[in-house]
This record gives structure tokens, sequence and C-alpha cells, in this order.
């Protein structure tokens, strides 16, 4: 059921936004949350972390490239999550092979809300990140250490034996399936 709620709610999304993209001269890329790691730990988490999102990437000549981003996807215990925020990254390295090829690295700061940091009330974070594709699809790594969320958010991890966490999504341009002019 809840995930058919999220599915409606990025249609309805790509709907709202669908009507901007001739206004909007960047890239629409749908996000599909997939994967966590946590290293080290002893106890079972979810590392499934199914949902769905957005992100918009500014138009640039740049080698700098900032982007929007919108997610919900289950967390670590199970339970929904939800993020806003925005990046910052530079292309490291580019070429035209491989459709666009491009390896990123930035950092993305955003708001989040989750069930056991104050009970869903939204609190900021930033991350580093690491993003590989080309031009249709891609991959976004970040990585949260475990300290800096305690010393942030003034709460300690229920397992002490996790000190990082990785998270994976896959990301597929869909700008050029929105209409154009």
């Amino acid at each position: 059921m809840k995930r058919l709620i999220a599915a409606r709610l990025t249609l309805l999304a790509l709907l709202i936004v669908a009507p901007a993209t001739s206004a909007l001269a960047g890239n629409f890329s749908a996000v599909i949350n997939g994967r966590s790691i946590h290293i080290d730990a002893t106890e079972n988490w979810n590392e499934d972390n199914v949902g769905l999102g957005l992100e918009y990437q500014f138009a640039t000549e740049s080698r700098w490239k900032k982007q929007l981003m919108v997610n919900g996807f289950r967390d670590s215990n199970d339970e929904m999550s939800y993020m806003a925020g925005a990046g910052l990254h530079r292309t490291l390295f580019a070429t035209d092979r491989l459709n666009g090829f491009y390896i990123d690295a930035g950092v993305n700061a955003f708001l989040m809300t989750r069930k056991d940091v104050n009970d869903n009330q939204p609190f900021p974070g930033a991350v580093p990140s690491l993003s590989v594709g080309n031009r249709y699809m891609g991959l976004n790594l970040t990585y949260l250490p475990v300290k800096a969320v305690e010393r942030l958010l003034d709460v300690r991890m229920m397992d002490d034996t996790v000190s990082g966490l990785f998270f994976l999504q896959f990301k597929v341009d869909i700008s050029r399936l929105l209409p154009h002019d």
C-alpha cells in the first residue's frame, strides 16, 4: 500500500513538473533508492532501502553542477523516511564516449525526516556524494559517517558497531521523455 502511495506521489510530481520543462533547461532524473551498507554492523538492519525520488540538475557550462532532490524511501529501521535538499558537485572526469560518461563528486545538504529522530520532525544533514553515469543513467553513492550524525543530532546509534553507512541510488534521465518546445 505504501509503495502504491509513493508511486502515485512520484507520478503526480512528474505531471506537475512536465509543463515546466521548457522553462527549465536542466535535466530531470527519476531516482530509484536501492541499497545501503552498514559498515561493521553486528545487528541486522534493513539494507533494501526501496523508494522513489526526483533529481533536477540545472543546466551549466561549468564543471560545477547544482542540483535539487527529493526522495522517499524505507530507512534502516524499515520505516518511511523523506528528504529534500540540494547538491553541489564538480565533474572530475567527463568524455563524449559511452554516451557522455562522467564522474562527479560533491556534497548534498538536505532536510530529512525519520521516525527514530525527533519523531519525524525535519532535521538537517549533509553528506559527501559521488555520481557516476552518462546522459541516460547513473549511480549516486553517498557516505554517512556515524560520528558526524551523533554529534550533529546529539543522538547515539542503536548499534555502536556501525562506523558508517553507504547509500546507493540508481537514476534515469527522464528529461528526454518529457515534452519540449
